[in-house]
């Protein structure tokens, strides 16, 4: 296998079976009814050691967080409430200790309780080697609310939710054992998922495209551009960086920004007449958003513009496949 996007695409059903389901593969989570006011959300997630984290790059209480933030991370791309969730854990006959399974439970409980989400259970098995980690969340959100990838027209005001990559910096200096010069290491070993921000954009009743950014704006921009059958284009100069990125060189910076991926802010599109009360909101709950783009009524692909010139973007996000090549 080369392409894991490739491969989810390959094995998406044709075909349905429960009228509850609204959505299933395809989108962050999957969306189905459950009552006359709620639609429930689903997704589940796995990290895996050597792959996700390292022992050298994250404590085992952050690699428990980090392990339901992302998850998290999905129901608020859907503008949900996150409310339960389960974990499952691989783990191998050596190299973990009691002590240190407890601590990555005590991880996941950190975070659960910020959100007041209960643990309904999981699986625990053992593994020839290395730790996998699983994690599956169910959330909700009011019925007929639908912040889907495929919400984006043409005209669009392209938003993000906060700066983006600061976790790709953050895991560079880990991995050059540069941890303690660096103040981008929180990024990466302790995201927070925006279901603040998710759940302003829901109730505000409007039509919104949203995903999270998990694997950079360039491959989150693609799925929504794919998803809408339009172009994106994003504008380089209104890309939000964290403090003191003008350090490093401008090819890392932009690379980072565009495909380091891990950021879990929101990226999304909202119509041009929406915009400035949708901003409103924001400012109204402390919250940022950035305008970074539009929306063109062109053939699905995603472009950014600097010093008026425009640079078609490649799919670069993070591959689980094509990165082992």
């Amino acid at each position: 296998m080369k392409d894991e996007f490739a491969f989810i695409q390959s094995i998406k059903p044709a075909y349905t079976f429960r009228d509850e389901l609204i959505l299933g593969i395809g989108d962050d989570a999957a969306l189905y009814h459950i009552d006359s006011e709620w639609d429930e959300i689903a997704c589940a997630d796995t990290m895996v050691e050597g792959i996700h984290f390292k022992k050298s790059t994250m404590s085992p209480f952050q690699i428990g967080r980090k392990a339901l933030a992302v998850n998290i991370s999905d129901i608020a791309a859907m503008g949900g409430i996150p409310l339960f969730y389960l974990v499952s854990l691989s783990v191998p006959q050596n190299g973990w200790s009691s002590k240190q399974l407890r601590e990555i439970y005590s991880g996941l409980k950190a975070i659960g309780d910020d959100y007041q989400m209960d643990m309904l259970g999981g699986d625990t098995v053992s593994t020839r080697s290395d730790l996998h980690i699983s994690v599956t969340v169910i959330g909700k959100i009011e019925k007929g609310r639908k912040l889907l990838r495929n919400n984006a027209r043409a005209g669009d005001v392209v938003f993000l939710t906060g700066p983006v990559g600061g976790s790709a910096a953050g895991l560079s200096s880990l991995l050059e054992s540069r941890s303690k010069d660096s103040p981008y290491i929180h990024y990466h070993q302790e995201p927070n998922p925006r279901v603040k921000e998710g759940r302003i954009l829901a109730k505000s009743g409007y039509r919104v495209s949203l995903n999270d950014v998990s694997d950079g704006i360039a491959s989150e921009s693609h799925e929504i551009s794919e998803a809408s059958g339009v172009s994106i284009v994003l504008e380089q100069d209104l890309i939000p960086a964290p403090e003191g990125f003008e350090a490093y060189s401008s090819f890392k910076r932009l690379n980072w920004m565009l495909n380091g991926g891990e950021d879990y802010e929101l990226i999304g599109t909202v119509s041009e007449d929406n915009w400035e009360h949708l901003k409103q909101l924001f400012n109204d709950h402390h919250a940022s958003l950035y305008r970074i783009g539009y929306v063109e009524d062109q053939s699905p692909g995603v472009w950014t513009v600097y010093k008026d010139q425009k640079f078609k973007l490649d799919k670069k996000g993070y591959n689980h496949f094509s990165s082992r090549e």
